[in-house]
């Protein structure tokens, strides 16, 4: 009996943890850099370019345009990932634009929201590209469970940069 009582107060403990963790650290927030070997024009191309996306975005399986012009400020789109063998889908809604200088989003589903910007710097003939996120997630459990996932999401982004130095700087592909 003695040893449930432990365990039990063990288990509230560590559970109690978990969910201080999603008001300590309620939103996360991450950069990420590349140096890419090509001219700001064409990776500004290539990073606009849709059928290309889910040549450097690893978990894009295709995206869907739902209102506003494509491409542009004020536009929605369906973009569907997959995790863990699972289809999943967010709202993307492009909320500013500068050629060749930067692009802002958020995303917007059911566990998070993601406020992501993509800035452009020449650098000569070389670009220097680099991304913010900030993620909020929707609900004590889901800010609890992105307070722990923070490196993955991190990861996974510097590991998307890479992707799009290596598309771009592979690139054949004329624009």
């Amino acid at each position: 009996m003695k040893a449930l009582k432990i365990i039990g107060i063990i288990l509230a403990a560590l559970i109690l943890i978990f969910l201080a963790m999603g008001f300590i650290k309620s939103e996360i927030t991450y950069q990420s850099e590349v140096i890419i070997d090509k001219p700001i024009e064409e990776v500004w191309a290539i990073t606009q370019d849709e059928s290309r996306l889910t040549e450097w975005l690893s978990e894009v399986k295709r995206m869907e345009h739902i209102s506003g012009e494509k491409g542009e400020v004020g536009a929605v789109s369906k973009i569907y990932v997959e995790q863990n063998g699972e289809e999943m889908f967010m709202e993307e809604t492009i909320t500013a634009k500068k050629h060749q200088e930067m692009m802002a989003m958020t995303f917007t589903m059911d566990f998070m929201n993601m406020d992501y910007e993509m800035h452009l710097e020449d650098m000569g003939g070389k670009t220097k590209v680099w991304s913010t996120s900030t993620t909020v997630g929707n609900g004590i459990f889901a800010k609890s469970l992105l307070a722990f996932m923070g490196g993955a999401m991190k990861q996974q982004e510097d590991v998307n940069m890479q992707k799009l130095k290596s598309l771009a700087e592979s690139n054949t592909k004329v624009y």
